[in-house]
């Protein structure tokens, strides 16, 4: 007798399982790696992209066209998100870690469609994984000399070769290298890079892309308080603070009671005497040059400037954090705390310049500034945005090579170097086990073969002449030269990667797919009826 059916779930929920699900992940998957497939190598193609408030967005970094792009599906959810990780982790290899994230998932389509069961092929993935560091760190990769500014420049250029930039490959690799050689901190024992914190990028449209440089000190987009204020010294004593020097109202709305007439008089002299006494203790210590996080009342500009000091007001505190590092002042909270300590004399040069129509404020010329500003130059926003995008990229990667100072070779070498190795380690795989742990070694091919579609090389022809000359595990620096679609040695060109970038782009891939590959089910709830 047939059993009832019992409902469990809301009858609002959408519920998919089993093979379907596994199916459509992988798909959804695939479309996302299609969709910047062309964006991989020196011969990248960009992106248009629009967005919502009706902004252009030009691009060829992964991340950046991902971001824009509004998907329904979970599994394309996810991986965008592993894009964004990339970012935020080494910064480049956005574009590589999607197309091989969807190329692993591809690869296993067809035995979950052979009902080989994923878990089956997840351990096998793992496995592969796990042969992959090991081959990456002992066998491929080879150290670097940080200290030889040549070598440094050459793996900058193969991160810049890829980009927009590449024209101006020369100023951009000097500029990523001297920005992150600025702020680097080594302290107890241990190396310390905050690019996003202390490398500001100061976009200013006008000029030409060749005017860029990395200022030895900090640029803010403010002018001077006061007209009478000085608009140029030479090495100023700087001091920071995050008060105001006004006059501080309630909190909330506050009522006087006023008796007599005289007692109105003697409240403005109240909130005179309060400002003059916070700019005597500033005048006390001598400063020639105060920033301030907060306002300064007309009267504290008149007391300033009648004493020969300059103000600048409303700094922002990420910038006020940067001049810190600077100049060596010390932010105070308080104006009757300041001590002669908290004064900043590192700084060699103060000066406003006027570019194009806004005024900028230039602490230069600092000694050993522990952070910097680098100034782009160019015709338009969004060269200049996309400029900005490369040259994140970059000192990324010197950032990368900084800390951990291992290379592998570019140009898909790498990979098909690790997917010969793989085969060989295959045969060791017993069971069934085997094909998946092999489909890791095919996909791995996915990086050399859109390097050579990107170039209009023919595909085939020449991925079968890389495989030759990479057999019995030799010739591990041959790749594709991306601008010729020809086989080429990475050590002539002077193609190379930094080891952190290439594992980050591996495992995250493997990962994604992993973790895609186990889920079996999906329930949405819909949207109840209107």
């Amino acid at each position: 007798m047939a059993q009832p059916r019992v409902m469990v779930m809301n009858q609002n929920t959408k519920r998919e399982e089993g093979r379907k699900v596994q199916l459509d992940n992988i798909n959804a998957a695939k479309c996302v790696a299609d969709v910047i497939r062309t964006c991989l190598g020196p011969r990248a193609m960009l992106k248009m992209l629009m967005d919502p408030m009706g902004g252009i967005v030009m691009t060829s970094d992964g991340n950046a066209i991902l971001r824009e792009i509004v998907v329904q599906h979970p599994a394309a959810k996810s991986m965008i998100e592993i894009a964004r990780t990339q970012d935020e982790e080494v910064g480049d290899g956005t574009t590589s870690v999607i197309v091989l994230a969807g190329e692993i998932l591809s690869e296993a389509e067809q035995f979950i469609s052979e009902n080989i069961h994923p878990t089956v092929v997840i351990g096998a993935y793992l496995h592969a994984l796990d042969d992959i560091v090991e081959l990456l760190e002992k066998e491929i990769s080879v150290p670097v000399d940080i200290d030889n500014r040549e070598q440094m420049i050459g793996i900058v250029k193969s991160c810049i070769g890829t980009k927009l930039v590449k024209k101006w490959e020369a100023l951009a690799c000097q500029i990523a290298l001297d920005a992150v050689k600025a702020v680097q901190i080594t302290a107890h024992g241990r190396t310390e890079i905050d690019i996003k914190r202390y490398a500001k990028v100061e976009k200013v449209p006008g000029g030409e892309l060749e005017d860029s440089e990395v200022l030895k000190g900090i640029m803010v987009n403010k002018d001077v308080t006061h007209p009478k204020m000085r608009r140029k010294i030479e090495k100023p004593r700087i001091l920071l603070l995050d008060c105001g020097l006004e006059y501080t109202k309630g909190e909330s709305q506050t009522n006087i009671e006023i008796s007599k007439e005289g007692d109105f008089t003697r409240l403005l002299e109240i909130e005179e005497e309060y400002v003059k006494n916070l700019c005597a203790h500033i005048i006390a210590v001598k400063p020639d040059l105060v920033f301030t996080e907060k306002g300064v009342s007309d009267l504290a500009q008149h007391y300033l400037a009648k004493a020969g000091i300059t103000a600048i007001r409303r700094v922002r505190k990420s910038d006020n954090n940067r001049i810190s590092r600077a100049c060596g002042a010390s932010i105070v909270n308080r104006c009757d705390e300041i001590k002669e300590e908290d004064i900043g004399t590192g700084c060699g040069l103060f000066e406003v310049r006027k570019i194009g129509d806004e005024y900028f404020s230039f602490i230069v010329d600092c000694e050993d500034p522990k952070s910097c500003t680098i100034l782009l130059r160019g015709p338009s926003n969004d060269l200049l945005k996309e400029v900005e995008r490369n040259l994140q990229d970059a000192m990324n990667v010197v950032r990368n090579v900084l800390i951990n100072p291992r290379l592998v070779p570019g140009g898909g070498a790498c990979e098909i170097a690790l997917a010969v190795a793989l085969n060989e380690k295959a045969r060791a795989v017993e069971g069934v086990t085997q094909w998946p742990y092999k489909a890791v070694a095919r996909a791995l091919e996915v990086i050399p073969r859109t390097l050579i579609q990107n170039c209009g090389a023919s595909t085939i022809r020449v991925l079968t002449e890389l495989r030759a000359k990479h057999a019995g595990c030799t010739n591990q620096t041959w790749g594709v030269d991306g601008e010729k679609g020809v086989l080429a040695d990475m050590t002539e060109l002077g193609i190379w990667e930094p080891l952190s970038v290439k594992l980050q782009t591996i495992k995250t891939a493997v990962e994604t797919a992993t973790l895609l590959l186990r889920i079996d089910a999906i329930v949405s709830g819909l949207k109840r009826p209107q």
